[in-house]
């Protein structure tokens, strides 16, 4: 397993006890378990893919009322009292 042995793993562990706390390690392994768990659900899914058409309100004109480029005239903003 990459090269370790049972003296490294526990030294990784001591190391992640010492960093953590004694009361942060069940709220880790919790967190862990729900991602591995949400990852092995998510790849024995199969892909859905969205074929619906975009309605024109999603695709945009490109004029969405925002400025892009350029600045404010004036330099940008003022400090107050100045």
């Amino acid at each position: 397993m990459f090269g370790l042995g049972v003296t490294e793993l526990i030294i990784i562990l001591v190391i992640i006890l010492i960093m953590f706390g004694a009361g942060k390690l069940p709220e880790i392994g919790e967190g862990l378990g729900r991602g591995i768990k949400n990852f092995r659900r998510a790849t024995r899914q199969p892909d859905e893919i969205d074929v619906t058409p975009a309605s024109e309100s999603e695709q945009g004109d490109g004029d969405d009322g925002e400025v892009s480029g350029g600045g404010e005239a004036g330099g940008g903003p003022t400090q107050p009292g100045s």
